[in-house]
Protein backbone atom coordinates (compact mmCIF):
# COMPACT_ATOMS: atom_id res chain seq x y z
CA UNK A 1 0.00 0.00 0.00
CA UNK A 2 1.23 3.49 -0.84
CA UNK A 3 1.49 5.68 2.25
CA UNK A 4 2.60 8.68 0.20
CA UNK A 5 1.82 9.78 -3.33
CA UNK A 6 3.05 13.03 -4.85
CA UNK A 7 1.48 14.02 -8.16
CA UNK A 8 3.08 16.59 -10.48
CA UNK A 9 4.41 18.84 -7.73
CA UNK A 10 5.68 22.23 -8.92
CA UNK A 11 7.59 24.79 -6.88
CA UNK A 12 9.30 28.01 -7.96
CA UNK A 13 11.15 30.80 -6.20
CA UNK A 14 10.48 33.87 -8.36
CA UNK A 15 11.87 32.93 -11.79
CA UNK A 16 13.74 29.86 -10.53
CA UNK A 17 11.70 26.69 -11.06
CA UNK A 18 13.05 24.30 -8.45
CA UNK A 19 10.67 21.38 -8.87
CA UNK A 20 8.84 20.64 -12.12
CA UNK A 21 6.07 18.04 -12.31
CA UNK A 22 7.74 15.92 -9.62
CA UNK A 23 5.90 12.70 -8.82
CA UNK A 24 6.71 10.01 -6.24
CA UNK A 25 5.09 7.02 -4.57
CA UNK A 26 6.31 5.52 -1.30
CA UNK A 27 5.00 2.23 0.10
CA UNK A 28 4.62 1.14 3.72
CA UNK A 29 8.05 0.26 5.10
CA UNK A 30 9.85 1.47 1.98
CA UNK A 31 13.03 3.54 2.19
CA UNK A 32 13.52 5.94 -0.72
CA UNK A 33 16.63 8.11 -1.05
CA UNK A 34 16.65 11.33 -3.06
CA UNK A 35 20.03 12.30 -4.49
CA UNK A 36 21.28 15.03 -6.80
CA UNK A 37 23.59 18.06 -6.91
CA UNK A 38 23.38 20.89 -4.37
CA UNK A 39 20.71 23.47 -5.12
CA UNK A 40 18.64 21.14 -7.28
CA UNK A 41 15.65 21.18 -4.87
CA UNK A 42 16.04 18.11 -2.65
CA UNK A 43 15.56 19.90 0.67
CA UNK A 44 12.85 22.08 -0.89
CA UNK A 45 11.02 18.88 -1.77
CA UNK A 46 11.05 17.78 1.87
CA UNK A 47 9.82 21.19 2.99
CA UNK A 48 6.98 21.04 0.47
CA UNK A 49 5.99 17.55 1.62
CA UNK A 50 5.92 18.79 5.22
CA UNK A 51 3.91 21.92 4.42
CA UNK A 52 6.78 24.25 5.28
CA UNK A 53 6.76 25.60 1.73
CA UNK A 54 3.64 26.42 -0.26
CA UNK A 55 3.55 24.47 -3.51
CA UNK A 56 2.58 26.12 -6.79
CA UNK A 57 0.59 23.13 -7.99
CA UNK A 58 0.29 19.38 -7.56
CA UNK A 59 -1.03 17.02 -4.91
CA UNK A 60 0.32 15.34 -1.78
CA UNK A 61 -1.68 12.28 -0.76
CA UNK A 62 -1.27 10.06 2.31
CA UNK A 63 -3.30 6.85 2.61
CA UNK A 64 -5.38 7.97 -0.38
CA UNK A 65 -6.35 11.20 1.39
CA UNK A 66 -5.46 14.63 0.02
CA UNK A 67 -3.94 16.50 2.93
CA UNK A 68 -3.85 20.11 4.01
CA UNK A 69 -1.16 21.75 6.15
CA UNK A 70 -2.99 20.96 9.41
CA UNK A 71 -3.12 17.26 8.59
CA UNK A 72 0.52 17.19 7.51
CA UNK A 73 1.63 18.00 11.04
CA UNK A 74 0.21 14.68 12.17
CA UNK A 75 1.12 12.44 9.27
CA UNK A 76 4.61 13.51 8.19
CA UNK A 77 7.70 13.94 10.34
CA UNK A 78 10.87 15.76 9.33
CA UNK A 79 14.33 15.44 10.85
CA UNK A 80 16.18 18.58 9.84
CA UNK A 81 19.87 18.59 9.01
CA UNK A 82 20.52 20.93 11.95
CA UNK A 83 17.95 19.02 14.09
CA UNK A 84 15.84 22.11 15.04
CA UNK A 85 15.53 21.03 18.68
CA UNK A 86 13.92 23.35 21.20
CA UNK A 87 16.93 24.82 23.06
CA UNK A 88 14.80 26.04 25.98
CA UNK A 89 13.52 22.52 26.75
CA UNK A 90 15.40 19.55 28.14
CA UNK A 91 15.51 16.22 26.30
CA UNK A 92 12.27 14.74 27.62
CA UNK A 93 10.38 18.02 27.22
CA UNK A 94 11.49 18.18 23.57
CA UNK A 95 9.39 15.06 23.03
CA UNK A 96 6.56 15.40 25.55
CA UNK A 97 5.58 19.02 24.88
CA UNK A 98 4.91 18.48 21.13
CA UNK A 99 2.84 15.42 22.08
CA UNK A 100 0.68 17.58 24.32
CA UNK A 101 0.35 20.43 21.83
CA UNK A 102 0.01 18.54 18.53
CA UNK A 103 -1.73 15.32 19.56
CA UNK A 104 -3.49 16.75 22.64
CA UNK A 105 -2.17 13.90 24.79
CA UNK A 106 -2.56 14.25 28.57
CA UNK A 107 0.60 15.41 30.32
CA UNK A 108 1.18 12.19 32.26
CA UNK A 109 0.67 10.03 29.15
CA UNK A 110 2.94 12.28 27.08
CA UNK A 111 5.80 11.82 29.53
CA UNK A 112 5.26 8.06 29.78
CA UNK A 113 5.49 7.78 25.99
CA UNK A 114 8.50 10.11 25.87
CA UNK A 115 10.34 7.99 28.44
CA UNK A 116 9.60 4.83 26.46
CA UNK A 117 10.95 6.28 23.22
CA UNK A 118 14.04 7.72 24.91
CA UNK A 119 14.81 4.27 26.30
CA UNK A 120 14.42 2.70 22.85
CA UNK A 121 16.94 5.19 21.43
CA UNK A 122 19.28 4.88 24.42
CA UNK A 123 18.73 8.46 25.57
CA UNK A 124 16.93 7.67 28.83
CA UNK A 125 19.96 8.71 30.90
CA UNK A 126 20.00 12.11 29.16
CA UNK A 127 16.38 13.12 29.72
CA UNK A 128 17.20 16.10 31.97
CA UNK A 129 20.00 17.40 29.73
CA UNK A 130 19.52 20.31 27.33
CA UNK A 131 20.33 20.16 23.60
CA UNK A 132 23.55 22.18 24.01
CA UNK A 133 24.81 19.47 26.38
CA UNK A 134 24.37 16.68 23.82
CA UNK A 135 26.78 15.32 21.23
CA UNK A 136 25.94 15.46 17.53
CA UNK A 137 24.83 11.84 17.53
CA UNK A 138 22.64 12.37 20.60
CA UNK A 139 21.00 15.40 19.01
CA UNK A 140 20.31 13.31 15.93
CA UNK A 141 18.66 10.58 18.01
CA UNK A 142 16.62 13.14 19.95
CA UNK A 143 15.36 14.68 16.70
CA UNK A 144 14.38 11.19 15.51
CA UNK A 145 12.70 10.43 18.83
CA UNK A 146 10.64 13.62 18.63
CA UNK A 147 9.52 12.76 15.10
CA UNK A 148 8.53 9.13 15.72
CA UNK A 149 6.71 10.04 18.95
CA UNK A 150 4.03 11.76 16.85
CA UNK A 151 3.51 8.46 14.98
CA UNK A 152 3.55 9.88 11.43
CA UNK A 153 2.96 7.76 8.34
CA UNK A 154 6.01 9.22 6.58
CA UNK A 155 9.34 10.31 8.08
CA UNK A 156 11.72 12.51 6.09
CA UNK A 157 15.44 12.81 6.79
CA UNK A 158 17.48 15.75 5.48
CA UNK A 159 21.15 14.69 5.21
CA UNK A 160 21.00 12.33 8.23
CA UNK A 161 24.70 11.33 8.03
CA UNK A 162 26.10 14.83 7.56
CA UNK A 163 29.12 15.44 9.84
CA UNK A 164 28.72 12.08 11.61
CA UNK A 165 31.61 9.66 12.09
CA UNK A 166 31.28 6.08 10.73
CA UNK A 167 30.13 4.65 14.09
CA UNK A 168 27.30 7.17 14.36
CA UNK A 169 26.35 6.62 10.72
CA UNK A 170 25.87 2.94 11.57
CA UNK A 171 23.63 3.91 14.49
CA UNK A 172 21.48 6.07 12.24
CA UNK A 173 21.30 3.22 9.71
CA UNK A 174 19.98 0.82 12.36
CA UNK A 175 17.42 3.33 13.67
CA UNK A 176 16.04 4.09 10.20
CA UNK A 177 15.78 0.38 9.41
CA UNK A 178 13.88 -0.18 12.68
CA UNK A 179 11.46 2.62 11.83
CA UNK A 180 10.80 1.21 8.36
CA UNK A 181 9.98 -2.20 9.88
CA UNK A 182 7.10 -0.51 11.71
CA UNK A 183 5.53 0.22 8.36
CA UNK A 184 6.63 3.83 8.12
CA UNK A 185 7.56 5.23 4.74
CA UNK A 186 11.02 6.79 4.78
CA UNK A 187 12.35 9.53 2.49
CA UNK A 188 16.04 10.42 2.77
CA UNK A 189 17.73 13.38 1.11
CA UNK A 190 21.46 12.74 1.04
CA UNK A 191 24.77 13.35 -0.70
CA UNK A 192 26.16 10.16 0.88
CA UNK A 193 25.93 7.66 -1.98
CA UNK A 194 27.41 4.78 0.02
CA UNK A 195 24.77 5.27 2.73
CA UNK A 196 21.99 5.63 0.13
CA UNK A 197 23.00 2.40 -1.65
CA UNK A 198 23.22 0.50 1.63
CA UNK A 199 19.93 1.60 3.18
CA UNK A 200 17.56 2.30 0.30
CA UNK A 201 14.96 0.20 -1.44
CA UNK A 202 15.00 2.80 -4.23
CA UNK A 203 17.22 5.75 -5.15
CA UNK A 204 15.81 8.68 -7.14
CA UNK A 205 18.22 11.08 -8.81
CA UNK A 206 16.92 14.63 -9.24
CA UNK A 207 18.93 16.36 -11.95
Amino acid sequence: MNVLEIKKLNKSFKENKVLKDFSLKVKEGEIVSIIGPSGIGKSTLLRCINGLETIDSGEIIINKKLLNKKDLKHDIGLIFQDFNLFPQYNVIDNIAIPLKIVLKIKKVDAYILAKKILKELKLDKKEKRYPFELSGGEKQRLAIARAIALDPKIICFDEPTSSLDPKLVQQVYKIIKQISKRGKGIIIVTHDMLFAKKISDRIINIS
